[in-house]
């Protein structure tokens, strides 16, 4: 039996900008798999000729989302696809986060308006303002915060999205993590690999900045148990079997005392920071490996 054949998708983009893609390569060739990086939205004959596609950086699919999701549930059929096409599709859309919220797990407070649901002042405001954003989006675009007293500008903003046919969400914002900043920590086949914290990204009350660092002063960070405690309980609620080939999940300190509660849970194309954490790259490809044995051995 030879290696197995491994598909890291990727995207004119990510091709370009996805530092963690020539890590994951090399790694996954050193651990003897024959790895190549392919654009998604290549020849769709492509992927019945790999034992697996692992998305990397799909960084393109927001503005086409039906049209990646068709993709993702096409090449599920011909070969082994992760993450899940089931769980990228519930991954795609943040209104994930009130069912995660309802499933006992520690989320940022979030209401979704739909098109056509009322959008009033009355719920875009509080006592240190509020963050709206659309609940499809990736890399913070289309987001800005609030500043108490400024709902009229909150709700503008929420109508644009409306407008647009999208669904708003809407959260209040925690204002410790001006001090703390965010932190993400990332876990291959449901094991804890490393975390980094990253500054405030919604730095200026009022902008809606596209183009803005995604990840500023990206470090690595020791999570504390109660940020470990609260991304596997974010990990245990996913509405799939067994765990994620790969997560990435954001939180913030807002809970009761400061705890930390989840902004985002990011299982479809995130940035993973393998080059800020010794060998983790290693532990993506051991990952990698495996779910390659259980696919050739099929």
């Amino acid at each position: 039996m030879g290696a197995a054949r491994v598909a890291v998708v990727t995207s004119g983009p990510g091709l370009d900008e996805d530092t963690d893609l020539p890590l994951l390569l090399g790694a996954l060739r050193a651990a003897g798999l024959s790895a190549e990086p392919v654009i998604w939205d290549a020849d769709p004959g492509k992927w019945g000729g790999f034992d697996l596609a692992v998305i990397r950086s799909t960084w393109d699919y927001v503005g086409r989302l039906d049209e990646f999701l068709a993709w993702a549930e096409a090449t599920a059929r011909v070969t082994r696809l992760w993450n899940p096409a089931p769980l990228v599709r519930w991954n795609s859309d943040k209104r994930y986060l009130p069912e995660l919220a309802g499933r006992g797990v520690p989320v940022v407070p979030t209401r979704c308006i739909a098109p056509g649901e009322p959008c009033a002042e009355a719920d875009f405001d509080g006592p240190h303002g509020v963050v709206v954003k659309p609940s499809v989006s990736a890399g913070a675009r289309d987001t800005a915060r609030y500043a108490p007293g400024r709902a009229a500008d909150a709700v503008r903003h929420a109508r644009m999205l409306l407008e647009q046919g999208r669904t708003a969400l809407v959260q209040p914002y925690l204002p410790l993590v001006e001090e703390e900043g965010e932190r993400a920590l990332i876990f291959f086949a449901g094991t804890f690999s490393h975390a980094i914290r990253k500054q405030a990204l919604l730095t200026e009350p009022g902008r809606m900045d596209n183009s803005r660092v995604a990840h500023p002063g990206a470090a690595l960070h020791t999570p504390t148990e109660a940020e470990l405690r609260t991304a596997l309980a974010a990990l245990e609620a996913v509405p799939a079997p067994g765990a994620p080939l790969f997560a990435r999940v954001d939180l913030v300190s807002g809970g009761g005392a400061g705890e930390p509660v989840l902004m985002e849970l990011e299982l479809i194309e995130p940035d993973l920071f393998l080059g800020l954490a010794p060998h983790a790259a290693d532990r993506l490809a051991l990952a990698v490996a495996a779910a390659g044995r259980e696919a050739t051995a099929r």
